[in-house]
């Protein structure tokens, strides 16, 4: 995991605590306030979601209190490895995207973060800037270049 993919699950983590988990927990008291529990919808809501952020909680504070940080900015040189910044075109539309490989729990492909556990990350990993890469994707494999590898 990278140490910005640590920090954003840490905060995730620290506002679930600090302003989530009070905010249901005053929803459920108001709720209550209503009368009939079997009937009252809010509090089923109230519930739900405190049932979420209690199973969110207990899954970051596995994830935080397992990572391994990788810092990037420590490797060089134009192979693709954990960490990397990439840009590839793809080869049938010629549009270009950047990307960087970075852990499961802090992909983000709208972000430009792509897991490398992803199929895409699989091809790229140990691959060179000007070698061209085949995924599988669902509409047929698509076939990309390397235009550049960076780590910051």
């Amino acid at each position: 995991m990278t140490a910005q993919g640590l920090q954003r699950l840490e905060d995730e983590l620290r506002t679930l605590k600090s302003v989530d988990r009070p905010a249901v927990i005053r929803a459920i008291a108001e709720a209550r306030e209503h009368g009939d529990l079997s009937e009252n919808a809010e509090y089923h809501a109230a519930r739900d979601r405190q049932s979420f952020i209690e199973g969110r909680v207990l899954e970051l504070e596995s994830i935080v209190s397992s990572a391994d940080v990788i810092d990037p900015s420590a490797f060089t040189g134009t192979k693709v490895r954990f960490g990397a910044h990439i840009e590839v075109v793809d080869e049938e539309t010629d549009k270009e995207n950047a990307y960087q490989i970075v852990g499961v729990h802090e992909a983000d492909i709208k972000q430009g973060l792509i897991s490398i556990s992803s199929p895409l990350a699989k091809a790229l990993i140990g691959k060179d800037v000007g070698d061209t890469i085949s995924v599988p994707a669902p509409g047929g494999d698509r076939t990309y270049e390397i235009l550049k590898v960076t780590y910051r």
